[in-house]
């Protein structure tokens, strides 16, 4: 267990300097982009050519990759949970309605403009099965998630720093792979959507280096404590109609990993970033105990490697309710 007065007086003192954090790191609300910015219009004259376009690009992205696409989009519309859990992080008070409260409804705000593109899009592409869709999300958000943070500041902002980094590299990645394919639009939409997670992710970041100056320690030993666990996707209780909870993510994890759009080797990389980027290695003055925790986080890249390294990733194709045949 750790000591949760610790944990709020560093809180405490970090929601000093939100206003600044909320400057820096998100964009005010009339300046940012909006869905409908990058989505047809239906009362102008091009809307049918526009639709026609992206139907046609639909059906031609390949599957993995696809289903990929829609389980990110399900990802992001799980938002609901990720906001109530972190508003009952220790250190955010609710009840006020100001510093780390205000800081997470203005995530959670910019956040959710993402499910919202991705939804209508792929609505609009005509391949999609949007009742199965709507299932899997509600389900994902019924069944709730334990990312093993419990409520602990520290915990959480290692588990963010990861995760808005891994999403920041999915929507990228399949950008990337639909602007080598000719599709433009998709491409943009997943462009933008990247940036705000790289945005967010360097607010997580920083807020752990911030903590990194004011109780190293205890730092350290959260995010050593998170890397034995394992980050696990937010998304890792996903199904679909007629399964159980989780039973989905697996078959998930395996499509991203064949289109090359989040892989083994990513988890790795995004460790070592963040060693590099919270200086893990110099840190000193710890206690004995995060001493070790610091050899161990600086051991792990390589261990995860050859375990990688072995790793086969299976061939066959799971059929998705999402997809309609």
């Amino acid at each position: 267990m750790y000591n949760k007065l610790v944990r709020k007086e560093v809180m405490g003192i970090l929601e000093k300097e939100v206003s600044s954090f909320l400057e820096k790191f998100l964009t005010p609300i009339e300046k940012i982009w909006q869905p409908s910015d990058f989505l047809p219009d239906p009362s102008s004259e091009d809307f049918k050519y526009d639709l026609d376009e992206i139907q046609t690009f639909a059906r031609e992205m390949p599957y993995d990759l696809f289903v990929t696409l829609i389980g990110d989009c399900i990802t992001e519309e799980a938002l609901p949970s990720y906001e109530s859990w972190l508003m009952g992080v220790d250190g955010v008070d609710q009840e006020s309605g100001l510093g780390w409260a205000n800081w997470v409804r203005s995530w959670t705000a910019e956040e959710n403009r993402h499910g919202d593109l991705l939804n209508k899009y792929l609505y609009l592409c005509g391949r999609v099965n949007m009742r199965e869709v709507e299932i899997t999300t509600q389900y994902l958000i019924s069944d709730g998630f334990d990312l093993g943070t419990s409520m602990d500041p520290y915990r959480n902002f290692v588990y963010t720093s990861f995760q808005e980094t891994a999403t920041n590299i999915s929507h990228r990645r399949v950008g990337t792979l639909a602007k080598q394919s000719g599709n433009g639009k998709l491409a943009k939409m997943c462009g933008v959507i990247a940036a705000d997670e790289a945005r967010h992710a360097k607010a997580y970041k920083h807020f752990v280096t911030k903590i990194l100056e004011l109780d190293p320690s205890e730092m350290i030993l959260a995010f050593e404590d998170m890397m034995r666990k394992k980050i696990v996707m937010p998304a890792h209780m996903m199904r679909q109609s007629g399964q159980k909870a989780g039973e989905l993510w697996g078959h998930f994890s395996d499509a991203a990993q064949r289109c090359m759009v989040y892989t083994g080797q990513d988890y790795i990389n995004i460790l070592k970033d963040l060693l590099d980027e919270w200086k893990i290695e110099h840190i000193s003055g710890l206690t004995e105990k995060a001493e070790k925790a610091q050899e161990y986080l600086m051991k792990l890249p390589s261990r995860l490697q050859k375990i990688t390294d072995r790793i086969a990733t299976p061939d066959l194709q799971f059929e998705f309710s999402w997809v309609k045949k």
